[in-house]
């Protein structure tokens, strides 16, 4: 029996809305996939737990502080132990090269002091200026980028924030005048691994 034009236009329009439902729950499920793994990217290897659980007692470790990702990175013997969200000064993309440029400095520090704070919870003090930020400093006079009578600060390091202030970090509200600020949980999680032998190292 001959098959009308109406049928045959039945079958292609069900037939097209099939294909496009079947496009619309394979999207979907490649989203939710995806979204699972970039889940399971940002926790791998970063374990939860306290990191008094994950090192044993007074355990030498080293930091590493990413400015692009907003993250410090707690190492023992070469190995990422955990992270921290970080915040940083009003200006978290340019390299410290003056006083009052609210930029925190990049390279390679060590611990000059550590000490509780009445403000902040904690005060972590870095060895900014290094022989490299003076190098820096006197290159950016001579180009002219930085005033000739600017002066390079100092007083920089890893602090936790006001009382009930946490959220700063949460939205990434870059508050200090260029130095890395912590959750005042993880300051404090962290301060007591931290000695004279902690390097620091911060990078863009």
């Amino acid at each position: 029996m001959p098959v009308s034009r109406l049928n045959i236009r039945f079958v292609l329009i069900t037939f097209l809305v099939v294909l496009g439902l079947a496009s619309i729950i394979l999207a979907k499920n490649q989203l939710a996939g995806s979204n699972i793994e970039q889940i399971l990217s940002k926790t791998h290897g970063l374990p939860e737990q306290k990191l008094s659980d994950l090192l044993p007692s007074k355990a030498h470790i080293n930091i590493k502080i990413d400015k692009s990702e907003y993250k410090l990175y707690v190492y023992h013997s070469d190995t990422l132990v955990k992270s921290y969200p970080v915040v940083f000064g009003g200006n978290p993309i340019d390299d410290k090269r003056m006083q009052g440029d609210q930029c925190t400095p990049e390279g390679n520090f060590k611990i000059n002091s550590k000490y509780p704070h009445k403000s902040w919870s904690k005060f972590i003090w870095l060895n900014y200026p290094t022989p490299d930020s003076w190098k820096k400093h006197k290159d950016a006079k001579s180009k002219g980028y930085i005033p000739a009578e600017a002066k390079i600060g100092g007083e920089i390091g890893i602090h936790g924030v006001p009382n009930g202030m946490d959220f700063l970090i949460d939205i990434k509200q870059n508050w200090t005048l260029g130095c890395i600020s912590l959750k005042n949980k993880d300051v404090n999680e962290m301060y007591p691994f931290i000695d004279k032998s902690t390097s620091i190292k911060i990078q863009k």
